[in-house]
Formats: C-alpha cells, sequence, structure tokens
C-alpha cells in the first residue's frame, strides 16, 4: 500500500500532487500515511504534518508551521497559509504536507498548497473527494488481519484469530485494540472471542491500541454527534442498516415501501400476513398491532427517509463520514462494527424496535411465492438479511426455506424447518394447523436430502395427526398420504408405493371430483409407480390416458398438462421407442419455452430430457453436445452447486463416455463427486449414484480392478442407507458381478448373478426387465465360463420372455436376440447365427434406424459369422462398409469404430493377406494408444494381433519377440491369472515352437495346462485348446505316440462339451488320425 502511494505521488502530472486517503474510522489512514513519511522522508526537504479537524486548528497549525520557517518576521500583518504557500512555491526542493482528519474538500481547499514541487497526502473520513485524488482504504484482508491478531496478543492459536478478525471486520484499530487488551488481561484469544459474543459493548470500550488516539467506541462518535444534528433522518438509516446483514444492504429495495405505503399499511400487511400463517383470532391481532413493542417500531419508522430525494440525501451524509460504503445498485455495506456501535448506544428497547422495523421492511418486499424461478433473484440478494433479521416463526422464514429447498439447498430448508417447527410448537403447539403444515415441508425436505426413510417416518407420523385435527378425508390429510406413498416408493417399495396410489385414488374421486387437479395428480403418480415397478408400456397408456383430460380440464399450457406430456414422452422411451421419445420432447419444447420462457427450470428440464432421448436413440454425440451447451445455462440460472446443475453435469460425463471417450468420462466423474458430496452429503442418493458412474466408467476406461473395488466398496453403503434390497443396491450388485467377470474371474460373476436373481425374482418379481437383466447377464458369464450350448440355450429361454413382457419390437428384446445368436455361433453353429443376425438386421433397421449403434453391431456380427462360416473374404468386405458407417456416424476416433478396424484387420489377415492384416495392426496400434491408452486392454489386443499377423506374415522371430514383451504387460494390467494373459502365454508358447523350438514350446503349454484349469476349469473350450496344442507340440518335439494318446484323451471330452460335429472336435479327431498314423511310422 505504502509503494503505491509513492507510485501515485511521483507519477502525477500536477504540482502538487494530492492525494486524500479516505475511510472508515479506525482502518489506519493515519497510519498509513506516517508510515510514508517515515519511509521516504529522505526525498523530502520538509515533512510536516497538520491537524485539519476545523479551519481555526489548522489556521494555528499553519502559523507554527510559518515561525519554523522564520516567515513570521519578514511581514508582521502576512496570513500564515499565503506565507507557508509562497514558500513552498518558491521552494527549490520536495516538501510533503500531510494533513490529518480532514472534514470536507470545501473546508481544506483554501489550505491546500497551490503550487510547489511537493506533495500532499491528505486523511479523510468523507468519500466526497475528486476522484483524481481520491485513495479510498479497505479493512484488512483475512490473512494479514489475522496475523496482526497473532502478533499484538503475542498468542498462535490461528484458528481463533481468524474468528476474531471476523468477528471485528478486520479493522485495524479494533485488532489493535483487541489484541491490546488480551496482551493485558492474559485472555487467550479463543477466550476472547467468547467474550466478544457476550460483552461486546463492553469489549470495544477496552484496551488502548497501540499508534491509535481513540478506541472504537468513541472512534465515530463525532460523526454521530453531527450527523444527529445535521440530519436525523441519516441516523435513523444507519440504526435500520445496522440491523442487517453488513454487506450489499438493499436499501432502495426497503424503503421503496415507505414511498408507497405508510409505516401503518406496512404493520397491518405484516400482521394479516402473521393471522393467516398463524391462524390467529382478529382480536389477538389487534392486540398484537397495538402492542407497545409494534407501536415502538411504528414510532422509529416515522424517522426514515422515505422520498427518493430524502433517501439519497440520508445516503450522501453517511457517506461523507465514511460509515457506509459506496453505493452500488440500491445497496450499501456497513462494516459490522459501525453496525455494532450504533446499537449498542441504543437502549434494549430501542434496539428492539429498530430490530422490529428492520423485520417488517424485509417482510414486505419479500415474494409471495418462493417456487417461482423469476423471484429466486430477490430471496438470493436478500437472503443473508432475512438470516440476520427474521425469527424462525415468521412467515418470511418459511418463506425462505421453501426457497432454499427448490433452489436445491435441502440441507438449509430442512435445517430451518427444524427451527420454524420448534417455533410454531412452542407458539402454537404441536398439533396446531400451521405447525403440521411446517412438519410436512421437514419431511418433504428430509426426504429431497436423501434421507428417504426418515421422510417416510416423517408423514407416517404426522398422517394420524392430520387425520384426527382435520379429518380422513380433509385435503391436508390426504396429501399426507399422497407424500407418504411417494416416499415408499422412493425407498425402493415401488409396489406398495404403487398400491397406495391405487387406494387413494378413489377417494380423491369421491371428495374432489375425477377431475380435480389433485385428483389428476394422484393418476399422475400411479402411472409413474406402475412404470417404475417394470410395466414402462402400461406408464406410457396411463399417461396417453391421463394428457387429453389434463389438456381439457386445465388447458393445454398448464403446466400439469405440460409435465403430463413430458411424462409420456419419458414412458414412450422406457418402452422401447426412444425416437417416438425424443420426437415428443423435441415437439414439446418451444411450448415449454413460449409458456415458460427459455430458460425456466423447467423448459430446461425438457431439454435435459431431450438431449438424453437423443442419445437414447442414436446420436451418443448430439447428446453430449446438447448437454455441453445446458450446463452454463444451468450454472447462469440456477447456480454451479444447484442440485439440477449437478444433474446435468452428471449426464454430459455420460454421454461424453458413450460418444466413445471414457477416460474423459471418468475424470468428469472423479471432479463431480467432490462437489456432489460436498452439496448433498457423501450418502445422499445422488451422490452414490455418482460414485457408481465414476466406478463404471473408470471400468469403461480400461481399470476393470479399479471399478471392482469401487463397487464393492459402494455396496455396503449402499445397504446400510438404502437397505439391501433397494433397487440402487441390488444394481450395485449387478455391477459389481459384472467387473468381476471382466477382470476374469467368470466363475465369480456368474454365481454373483446367480445369486443375485434369487434376489431379484422374490424382490421385483420374475417378470421384471431388472430380473431379466440379470437372467441375461447369467447367461453371458455361463457362456464365458466356457459353456456356449447353455448360454445359448438360457438365451433361448430368455427371448420370448422379453417378447412377452416388453414387446418384440423393444430394444432389451433385440439385445437378447443378437445374443442368441452370439451364444449360438461361439456353441459351434456360425450358420444358425448368421441367419439370427440376418433375420434381426432389418429389424433393427426399422424400428432404431440404419445408422443406430445397435444396429451396427448387428452388421459387425452378421460379418463376424459369415467370416466364422468360411467366407472371410466377404467377412472382410462387409467390415469395409461397416468401417466406413462407422466413421459418419461415430468418428474416426470412437472406440466402436476402432473395434471394427480391428476387426477389418482380422478378416483380411483371414482372407490370405496376414502382411495387409499386419500392416492394419501397425496402423491402429497408435491411435488406440493415443484414444484408449497404452494400457487399455482393447489397445493390448490390438498389441497382441500385431503379433500375431507379423507371426503369420512369415516373422516368427519378431511375433515371439513381441508376445515376450506384451506379456508383463498384461500380467502388471490384469493380473497373471487374466484369461487374456493366459492367451498371450498360448501364443508365446505357439511362437516359441514355430520359430523351431517344440521342446520348449511343449514345456510352456504343459506349464499353462494346469493354470487353465485352475482359472477356468478343465472343461472349458480355452482348457481344452491348451491340452489340444500340448498334443501337437509333443508330436512335433518327437513324441507322436504321446502326442496320439493326448488327442485320444481330449476328444471324447470335446465330444461331450461341445459336440461331436463342433469344428474343434473335428480337428481333434483329425489329430488323433495324424498322430496315430505317425506313431506307426
Amino acid at each position: 500500500m505504502v509503494e503505491g502511494l509513492r507510485e501515485r505521488l511521483t507519477s502525477g502530472d500536477t504540482q502538487p500532487c494530492v492525494i486524500v486517503v479516505h475511510g472508515l474510522g479506525g482502518v489506519g489512514k493515519t497510519s498509513l500515511t506516517l508510515e510514508y513519511a517515515h519511509r521516504y522522508q529522505r526525498s523530502y526537504r520538509l515533512v510536516w504534518q497538520l491537524p485539519a479537524v476545523e479551519p481555526a486548528v489548522l489556521s494555528a497549525a499553519f502559523a507554527r508551521l510559518a515561525a519554523l520557517l522564520g516567515l513570521r518576521e519578514t511581514v508582521d500583518a502576512a496570513d500564515p497559509v499565503d506565507q507557508v504557500h509562497a514558500a513552498l512555491a518558491a521552494s527549490a526542493e520536495p516538501w510533503l504536507l500531510m494533513f490529518d482528519n480532514a472534514p470536507e474538500a470545501h473546508v481544506l481547499n483554501p489550505f491546500l498548497p497551490p503550487a510547489g514541487p511537493g506533495h500532499v497526502l491528505v486523511t479523510s473520513r468523507s468519500g466526497n473527494w475528486p476522484p483524481a485524488q481520491g485513495l479510498e482504504l479497505p479493512v484488512l484482508e483475512p490473512e494479514p488481519a489475522t496475523a496482526l491478531v497473532l502478533v499484538r496478543s503475542g498468542q498462535d492459536d490461528r484458528a481463533a484469530a481468524a474468528q476474531v478478525a471476523i468477528e471485528l471486520g478486520a479493522l485495524p484499530l479494533a485488532l489493535e485494540q483487541a489484541g491490546a487488551f488480551m496482551a493485558d488481561t492474559g485472555l487467550t484469544i479463543a477466550e476472547y472471542h467468547d467474550l466478544l459474543h457476550r460483552q461486546r459493548a463492553e469489549l470495544l470500550a477496552q484496551g488502548q491500541a497501540w499508534g491509535y488516539r481513540e478506541r472504537v467506541t468513541t472512534t465515530w462518535q463525532l460523526a454521530f454527534q453531527r450527523l444527529a444534528r445535521t440530519s436525523p433522518q441519516a441516523i435513523a438509516l444507519l440504526r435500520v442498516l445496522s440491523c442487517y446483514s453488513h454487506e450489499a444492504v438493499p436499501y432502495h429495495l426497503l424503503l421503496s415501501q415507505l414511498e408507497r405505503r405508510s409505516p401503518r399499511e406496512l404493520f397491518s400487511d405484516d400482521t394479516r400476513r402473521q393471522r393467516a400463517y398463524g391462524r390467529l383470532p382478529s382480536s389477538t391481532v389487534r392486540r398484537l398491532r397495538d402492542s407497545r413493542p409494534l407501536l415502538g417500531a411504528l414510532a422509529v419508522m416515522q424517522e426514515l427517509p422515505r422520498d427518493p430525494v430524502m433517501v439519497n440525501a440520508a445516503v450522501s451524509a453517511l457517506r461523507r463520514h465514511s460509515l457506509i460504503g459506496q453505493p452500488v445498485d440500491g445497496t450499501v455495506s456497513v462494516h459490522r462494527l459501525v453496525q455494532a456501535v450504533t446499537l449498542d448506544q441504543l437502549g434494549r428497547r430501542a434496539r428492539r424496535r429498530w430490530r422490529d422495523a428492520a423485520a417488517v421492511l424485509l417482510e414486505a418486499v419479500l415474494p409471495d411465492d418462493p417456487a417461482q424461478a423469476a423471484n429466486w433473484p430477490t430471496y438470493a440478494h436478500l437472503l443473508p438479511h432475512i438470516r440476520t433479521v427474521l425469527t424462525a416463526g415468521s412467515p418470511g422464514m418459511d418463506k425462505t426455506a421453501r426457497y432454499l429447498g427448490v433452489i436445491g439447498d435441502y440441507r438449509t430448508a430442512r435445517s430451518l424447518f427444524l427451527e420454524i417447527c420448534e417455533a410454531l410448537t412452542a407458539k402454537l403447539g404441536a398439533e396446531h394447523p400451521s405447525t403440521l403444515t411446517a412438519r410436512h415441508e421437514l419431511a418433504r425436505w428430509t426426504g429431497e436430502l436423501g434421507d428417504a426413510a426418515a421422510a417416510r417416518e416423517q408423514y407416517a407420523a404426522l398422517f394420524p395427526v392430520r387425520e384426527r385435527e382435520q379429518g380422513p378425508e380433509h385435503p391436508s390429510t390426504l396429501t399426507i398420504r399422497h407424500e407418504l406413498a411417494r416416499w415408499t416408493g422412493e425407498l425402493g417399495d415401488a409396489a406398495a408405493a404403487r398400491e397406495q396410489y391405487a387406494a387413494l385414488l378413489p377417494i380423491r374421486e369421491r371428495v374432489q371430483g375425477a377431475e380435480h387437479p389433485d385428483t389428476l395428480t394422484i393418476r399422475h403418480e400411479l402411472a409413474r409407480w406402475t412404470g417404475e415397478l417394470g410395466d414402462a408400456a402400461a406408464a406410457r397408456d396411463l399417461y396417453a390416458e391421463l394428457v387429453p383430460v389434463r389438456e381439457r380440464v386445465q388447458g393445454p399450457d398448464h403446466p400439469d398438462t405440460l409435465t403430463a406430456r413430458a411424462n409420456l414422452a419419458q414412458w414412450t422411451g422406457e418402452a422401447g421407442n426412444a425416437v417416438a421419445a425424443r420426437d415428443q420432447y423435441a415437439a414439446l419444447l418451444p411450448i415449454r419455452e413460449r409458456v415458460l420462457g427459455p430458460e425456466h427450470p423447467v423448459t430446461l428440464t425438457v431439454r435435459a430430457n431431450l438431449a438424453q432421448w437423443t442419445g437414447e436413440a442414436g446420436d451418443s454425440a448430439a447428446a453430449r453436445d446438447q448437454y455441453a451447451a445446458l450446463v452454463p445455462i444451468y450454472e447462469r440460472v440456477l447456480g454451479p452447486r444447484h442440485p439440477d446443475t449437478l444433474t446435468t453435469r452428471h449426464s454430459l460425463a455420460q454421454w461424453t463416455g458413450k460418444a466413445g471417450d471414457a477416460v474423459a468420462a471418468r475424470d468428469q466423474y472423479a471432479a463431480l463427486l467432490p462437489i456432489r458430496s460436498q452439496v448433498s452429503g457423501p450418502e445422499h442418493r445422488d451422490t452414490l449414484i455418482t460414485q457408481a458412474n465414476l466406478a463404471q466408467w473408470t471400468g469403461q476406461a480400461g481399470d476393470p480392478a479399479a471399478a471392482r473395488d469401487q463397487y464393492a466398496a459402494l455396496l455396503p453403503i449402499r445397504e446400510r442407507v438404502q437397505g439391501p434390497e433397494h433397487p440402487s443396491t441390488l444394481i450395485n450388485r449387478h455391477e459389481l458381478a459384472r467387473w468381476t467377470g471382466e477382470l476374469g474371474d467368470a466363475v465369480a460373476a456368474r454365481d454373483q448373478y446367480a445369486a443375485l436373481l434369487l434376489v431379484r425374482e422374490r424382490v421385483s418379481g420374475p417378470d421384471h426387465p431388472d430380473t431379466l437383466t440379470i437372467r441375461h447377464e447369467l447367461a453371458r458369464w455361463t457362456g464365458e465360463l466356457g459353456d456356449a450350448a447353455a448360454a445359448r440355450d438360457l438365451y433361448a429361454e430368455l427371448v420370448p420372455v422379453r417378447e412377452r413382457v416388453q414387446g418384440p419390437a423393444h430394444p432389451d428384446t433385440l439385445t437378447a436376440r443378437a445374443n442368441l445368436a452370439q451364444w449360438t455361433g461361439l456353441a459351434g453353429d456360425p450358420a444358425a447365427a448368421r441367419l439370427h443376425c440376418t433375420a434381426l438386421l432389418p429389424i433393427r433397421e426399422r424400428i432404431l434406424g440404419p445408422e443406430h449403434p445397435s444396429t451396427l453391431i448387428t452388421r459387425h456380427e452378421l460379418a463376424r459369422w459369415t467370416g466364422e462360416l468360411g467366407d472371410a473374404a466377404s467377412a472382410r468386405d462387409q467390415y469395409a462398409d461397416l468401417l466406413v458407417r462407422r466413421v459418419h456416424t461415430s468418428g474416426p476416433d470412437h472406440p466402436d469404430t476402432l473395434t471394427t478396424r480391428h476387426n477389418l484387420a482380422y478378416w483380411t489377415g483371414q482372407a490370405g493377406d496376414p502382411a495387409a492384416a499386419r500392416d492394419q495392426c501397425t496402423a491402429l496400434l497408435p491411435i488406440r494408444e493415443r484414444v484408449l491408452g497404452p494400457d487399455h486392454p482393447d489397445t493390448l489386443i490390438t498389441r497382441h494381433n500385431l503379433a500375431y499377423w507379423t507371426g503369420q506374415a512369415g516373422d516368427a522371430q519378431a511375433a515371439r519377440d513381441e508376445y515376450a514383451a506384451l506379456l508383463p504387460v498384461r500380467e502388471r494390467v490384469l493380473g497373471p491369472d487374466h484369461p487374456d494373459t493366459l492367451t498371450i502365454r498360448h501364443e508365446l508358447a505357439r511362437w516359441t515352437g514355430e520359430l523351431g523350438d517344440p521342446a520348449a514350446a511343449r514345456s510352456q503349454y504343459a506349464a499353462l495346462l494346469p493354470a487353465r484349469e485352475r482359472v477356468q476349469g478343465r472343461d472349458h473350450p480355452d482348457t481344452l485348446t491348451a491340452r489340444a496344442n500340448l498334443a501337437y507340440w509333443t508330436g512335433r518335439a518327437g513324441d507322436p505316440a504321446a502326442a496320439r494318446d493326448l488327442c485320444a484323451a481330449l476328444l471324447p471330452v470335446r465330444e461331450r462339451v461341445l459336440g461331436a460335429g463342433h469344428p474343434a472336435t473335428v480337428t481333434t479327431r483329425e489329430q488323433l488320425a495324424y498322430w496315430t498314423e505317425q506313431a506307426r511310422a
């Protein structure tokens, strides 16, 4: 600060250069100028300080300076001010004059030197100085303020010192005074902080601050006295401002009420609100309105300025004495110690009157509906003042708590409603209607905070009270039943929720009418929980019936009608028609924009759902881009930490991953998780969902072990928080099983899915879509375990169930058919697999579109089984055609595109061109390394294939060396027992043999076989392949009889496991004949 002052003084174009350091009393203005004079005194011939508080005092000071300079003898009658000015103007050397505590510019101007090579420093509490001259001195920053308390007190409790600095508003005078008091009395900083809360006024009068003539309680006395004489309305304004929070007090908004209505009218409005809120009798309201406290508040409000001219004059008067900050957009800041001293000067009764007046002004400007987004900026602006002024039992606090809930601050909303319930219980009784309403809101925000069990329990406790006090069919009682059903569902019991809504519907119809909005809302919820129970088609149909009723009864543009349309779109998608869902949201969006505005939160929700179903309809990149465009809008409209903003970031991460960038998705979830945890709590359902998705995309990014471990860590939390049979808990078990399998333990994956299936069938029913998904995964891992025929049969059983429950065109049904084709081929029947794919492709093209990812997967599988059937050239050509489509729809770097390039290389090699296959793998490898990372499983597969086709192209040495280099990477990334690691050992053994060392190949296969048997089982196809290769290289190593015996032992096993006609069984039979012949030779 001193250096900045020096720069301004020396860089000025005019001489003498004048700088006015102004600010709050006690902020350190004089200390700053004295420090400057001390540091730079050698730069001046003369340095002199003059007290400038009054003209007479200043004239006397100039006389003393003239005498010091030897000027009084020259002209006896001359004015000493003129004498000093003349001498300074004539000086050839620099000088510095300092005017301390100047009142106003017009008072000081006659005393300022008009000429000369000097500098002038002025300190003043007034802020009314020319901008070019003014330098406002702020209070200290937190760190220096804390350090000052520590130094002056001689202690080291930094946390307590920081709290004291905050309480004293970082005002240097107050901090110096506090430090001196602690040093004198021996109080610790923590003890002083505690005492400051209990005896603030007494403490602020104690302790002599080093370097200051005054204490906090006296430093503003002169300003108060002057204002009391010249501007009593300014004093009144300061008193009411001192009741609010110290920053950004919206004085213009608050006082505007007095311009339109008298204080008595404001009190009438306030008491009417109290009557409506507390259901107080009119006579009681009249007594309250005429009571002494309110009459006293009414009296002090008469002192406040009302019209804009009077308000501006009062603000200017306070600003002249630096008692408030510079007005900004109708707000001012008041230092917390100015507020404290202002109120401490009043008696207890007077303070109460001003605080009552402040509360009435604040209540008068609070918008009526906190749920309306248009009112949120006002609430946000007033929030710190609401918390400072209003009591828990006031209507304004109730509205504020609801505002905090609807903007997503569930924790504070719940906390405030807890306070409100306690206050109303003490004031009105536990079963008063207003108390019951507050208890309703407490339960609501408890649930939104993530504690569905507590919310349900609170509503369950509230229900019999409402029933007894207001009757079983009173609308308020029925609303409690509604909420009880909702939180029963949110707790995971969709069946009970649906049953409760079904029971409530005829009561609503009888009591309120079949077309009453509350009745239609029950129909809405009944449809929802029907869908949540697994019947998406029925939910869709129920919403389809509800929409025209809403349109007729409430109008086509009513928010409830538009919500019904949104839910119809949602369940249309959930029922399997993503394209229709997308189109319905696209049609709904312009209506929402017209009715509510383009940035209303509900409109943004429609945009988010449009993005979601755009992705589900097959365009992941467009979904990602739509969410990316939405995030900054959500951040601007709702704030960066609002739950809906965080949900949008969550969806952006999801579609970033689905668009092909799993690493970016993982990183986005990793960045989102700590924010979710901080905003909603570490065990809130939204936080747990983010944790689950972080695990998911960690696995997709190539780290299945970390994914498994993250799901394993999350499972006990979900079991404890949500219950062991909650749908989210069961999904967690699903994913834990999946990533256990992806890590190479197919046995554990299969067993976990088998155990989970029993739970799903009992909890959700055998036909629930989630139950069918478990059957799907159980079939998959049965196949991965080596029993392709059993997997095929399980999918064959699943397909007709999917068709019956979800419909033949549902995406899940088509996926089941695709998996049936896959495992039919893996079970040894590539012709049937190709026929399945050929039949499925036109259906997927018709339902999903020719470029939908699932359609392209079917084309992929059709090409594969065409090749496996023996037509490698056709498979190659089909993959080449598919690659063009993949690049067009997903981009050249999408993982699915890279997988297609991988398969194109494979079938190019199988079609007879191993060198071209090698070259394609060589070109693909650096792309996979860049996009997926060098250790990603898909990257390692490309290295595997590069080695393979290098060997097939004739370079067995390079193939063996590449496999030898790849093996330790596989062992490090996946573990030594992972099936893919064992496959590398298989290939290393093979190319060792191909390089001319059949004995070493035999030894490596002999070492590999027990590992295969232990990890994958004795009958797994990969284990049987290892046995076949051991037989082959045993024969090549010179022992055809042993090779014959090994083949003879293997043949019946392959016949039993794979079937007599399976290609691998046929090969074993041929090898047995060959080695039998060789053994005879």
